[in-house]
């Protein structure tokens, strides 16, 4: 497992940032800065620690896929970390098999720090070798999205 981690200074309280990215007060913020990643980004479930969440989108088919998670720790404005540990393919829950073991109890980890009103984003994420470049060229976009978002 590779690690990665991205930064992003938001000029907005940590509170709003929190909000915003995991689309608390509005879901559709979080499909809108995520839409980076595939279109059709959007979560079911909630937020709350130990609650099982699904990180979903559509396919070229309409078929459900994603991955299969749960809120590690949340600590609000401040703290969350999701556990990655099955797939959806084709709207079925994988939880396990070769392509879950690659990357399963993979952590996905956000820390928020404000100071006079300005919010430090870390991100760090915890990925096979195969999602490397990817991640390098779309996370840094969507955290761009996100600071744009926040900061309107």
């Amino acid at each position: 497992m590779k690690k990665l981690q991205f930064t992003i200074l938001i000029h907005a309280p940590a509170s709003e940032v929190y909000d915003v990215m995991l689309g608390i007060s509005k879901k559709s913020t979080y499909e809108t800065w995520t839409a980076l990643f595939n279109p059709t980004s959007s979560f079911e479930g909630n937020w709350e620690k130990g609650s099982k969440m699904l990180f979903v989108g559509t396919d070229e088919k309409g078929e459900k896929g994603g991955i299969v998670s749960e809120i590690y720790e949340n600590i609000p404005n401040q703290f969350i970390s999701i556990r990655h540990y099955g797939l959806i393919q084709s709207n079925i829950e994988i939880l396990d098999g070769p392509e879950v073991e690659k990357w399963a109890n993979g952590f996905e980890n956000y820390t928020f720090t404000e100071t006079d009103g300005l919010t430090n984003v870390i991100v760090n994420l915890d990925l096979t070798e195969d999602f490397m470049d990817y991640m390098n060229e779309a996370y840094p976009k969507a955290l761009s999205k996100l600071k744009e978002i926040c900061e309107e």
